[in-house]
């Protein structure tokens, strides 16, 4: 009785009941967002579970708002929970740093200091010479894990502010020259997810 009595007051038919779809769109759609990035970058092992917890999340939001389809709080909750959902599990992606990016760098003017930098860091770095639209460039060519991303492009404009570069997802990568990188925690995010990656 109590129950029935709670759920037809305007405090849980506005606040509550919104909030809980709300927060259950979130967590859904944060979890669906997450699990196509891992299947698309090869770790296929973890997705079947978290697509486990995905949909009964799911199932519990759309239960609610079946339940009271006739609420437009309800409705303006789960598209909100869907459009925060999304952007919060593009963060989180974000934040772990899966997966290799090849980085090229296209300059008219000389890069062997930037190449010796990259190649002292640690990193494989292919250069090449060629013709641009006005005239002699240098090109150069290395693929990196997407955590070190921010510390490649960091060098390359200190070296090249004027340069073109262009950043690509690489999804495999057989073999490569990377930096060691000592992680303060005992495994790092890439330890970690490693053993849940299936190997094409």
């Amino acid at each position: 009785m109590i129950e029935a009595f709670v759920s037809n007051t305007p405090f849980f038919t506005y606040i509550l009941l919104p909030l809980f779809i709300f927060s259950a769109r979130v967590c859904d759609v944060s979890l669906g967002t997450i699990r196509v990035i891992f299947i698309s970058k090869g770790y296929r092992n973890i997705a079947p579970f978290i697509g486990f917890f995905e949909v009964i999340i799911w199932l519990l939001a759309i239960g609610q708002v079946m339940s009271n389809i006739t609420d437009a709080a309800s409705y303006i909750a789960y598209g909100a929970g869907f459009a925060t959902g999304t952007y919060i599990g593009m963060r989180i992606e974000e934040r772990l740093s899966l997966g290799n990016v090849i980085v090229r760098v296209i300059t008219n003017k000389p890069a062997k200091d930037l190449l010796e930098y990259l190649r002292s860091g640690g990193y494989g770095v292919t250069s090449m010479d060629a013709a641009g639209s006005t005239g002699p460039v240098t090109i150069l060519f290395t693929v990196i894990r997407r955590e070190d991303l921010g510390e490649v492009v960091g060098v390359i404009r200190r070296f090249q502010p004027d340069a073109f570069y262009s950043i690509e997802e690489v999804k495999t990568v057989t073999e490569g020259v990377f930096p060691e990188k000592k992680s303060k925690y005992f495994m790092s995010n890439r330890d970690i997810m490693k053993y849940f990656r299936k190997d094409k």
